[in-house]
C-alpha cells in the first residue's frame, strides 16, 4: 500500500489531481497551519506560502508546527511550515513569499484556489476581491470570542467562507461591512490581539481542508457554488448560514464577470518560446492556468 491508498474513496486520479493542484496559503497564523499539515497529509502537492510575519511567544498556543527553538530563533512563519510539509511530504515543491500577499500576486495567481488565514476585514476584501479577478476559489477562516451577557462565560464561533464565480462573495455574504471596516480602521493600533484556540482553529481548518479536496478530486459535489459554514464551538455545531441558504440572486453584484484577467499578461512572449522559469517558476501547469485565465479575459471583454 502506498501512503495514500486509504483515500482512494475520493475518486479515480485523486492522488494524482491532489499531486498536481498548487494551493495558496495568504497568512499562516493559527488556522492556516492546520490547514498546511492537513493538506500534506492528503497528499496536495504544490504550495505557494505568503506571511511576512515570523514566530513569537504569543504563538505557541495555536501555531502548529511551532516550538521553542523556533521562538528563540525568530524563524519566519512560512520556513516553519514549509518544514513541517517537507517532513511529511518530500516529495512536495513550495514556494515560500515572506511578505505582504500583495507582492507575491504573480505567483498566487497561478494557484488553483487560494486558503485565507486573515484576521483583519480590510485584508479579507482585499483577497476575496484579487481571487474574484484571477477566478480563483477563495477560502475564509475568520474566529472569534465574544463575552457573554451577565457573567454566562465565553461564546466560541466561527465560520468557513468558499467565494467562488457564480457564488456570493464575502460582501454578499455580511463578513465584510462598511460597518465593519469603519469599526476596525477605529481600532487599528489598539493594543491586545483577537482571542484564538487551537481547537476551534483546528476544527475551521478541517472545514476548509475539505472544501479544497470536494473541488479538486470527484469525491462529492455540493449542489450549487459557494459554501458558508458556521460553527458553534460552545455546542460543537457546524450549520450551514442561514443567509447562504437564502441567497438567490442571479450573480454576485460586487464583483462584474467582466472584471476578470491579467491586463499585464502578453501570451506572445510565451508563443515565442520565452517559458522560463521566471515567467513560470511553478512548471508547464501554471502556464496553462495562466493563458487559460487570460484567454478568459478574452472572452468576457
Amino acid at each position: 500500500m502506498s501512503w495514500l491508498d486509504r483515500q482512494s474513496f475520493l475518486g479515480a486520479n485523486s492522488e494524482q489531481r491532489l499531486a498536481e493542484v498548487t494551493v495558496g496559503l495568504v497568512g499562516l497564523g493559527g488556522g492556516n497551519s492546520h490547514v498546511a499539515q492537513q493538506l500534506a497529509h492528503v497528499g496536495v502537492g504544490n504550495f505557494v506560502l505568503a506571511d511576512m510575519d515570523h514566530i513569537s511567544l504569543t504563538n505557541l498556543n495555536r501555531l502548529i508546527g511551532g516550538t521553542w527553538w523556533y521562538v528563540l530563533k525568530r524563524t519566519a512563519k512560512v520556513a516553519i511550515m514549509k518544514r513541517m510539509i517537507l517532513a511529511i511530504n518530500p516529495k512536495a515543491r513550495i514556494e515560500t513569499h515572506p511578505k505582504q500577499w500583495q507582492l507575491a500576486g504573480d505567483v498566487l495567481k497561478r494557484c488553483d484556489v487560494i486558503v485565507g488565514g486573515l484576521d483583519n476585514v480590510r485584508g479579507k476584501d482585499e483577497l476575496d476581491a484579487f481571487c474574484r479577478r484571477f477566478l480563483i476559489p477563495y477560502i475564509d477562516q475568520g474566529m472569534d470570542v465574544h463575552k457573554l451577557d451577565r457573567g454566562h462565560g465565553h461564546l466560541v464561533a466561527g465560520q468557513v467562507v468558499l467565494s467562488e464565480p457564480g457564488s456570493p462573495c464575502l460582501r454578499c455574504m455580511g463578513i465584510v461591512t462598511d460597518e465593519a471596516l469603519a469599526e476596525e480602521s477605529r481600532k487599528y493600533g489598539a493594543a491586545g490581539g483577537r482571542p484564538q484556540v487551537v481547537w476551534s482553529n483546528g476544527v475551521l481548518a478541517s472545514l476548509a481542508v475539505g472544501l479544497v479536496v470536494q473541488m479538486v478530486t470527484p469525491w462529492s459535489r455540493r449542489a450549487r457554488p459557494g459554501a458558508y459554514l458556521s460553527y458553534d464551538g460552545n455546542s460543537g455545531l457546524v450549520t450551514e448560514a442561514e443567509r447562504f441558504r437564502r441567497w438567490n440572486a442571479a450573480s454576485c453584484s460586487h464583483y462584474p464577470h467582466t472584471a476578470v484577467g491579467d491586463p499585464s499578461f502578453d501570451i506572445r512572449k510565451f508563443v515565442a518560446g520565452d517559458v522560463s522559469a521566471k515567467h513560470a517558476p511553478l512548471g508547464w501547469r501554471d502556464w496553462i492556468l495562466r493563458s487559460v485565465r487570460s484567454w478568459t479575459n478574452a472572452l468576457f471583454l
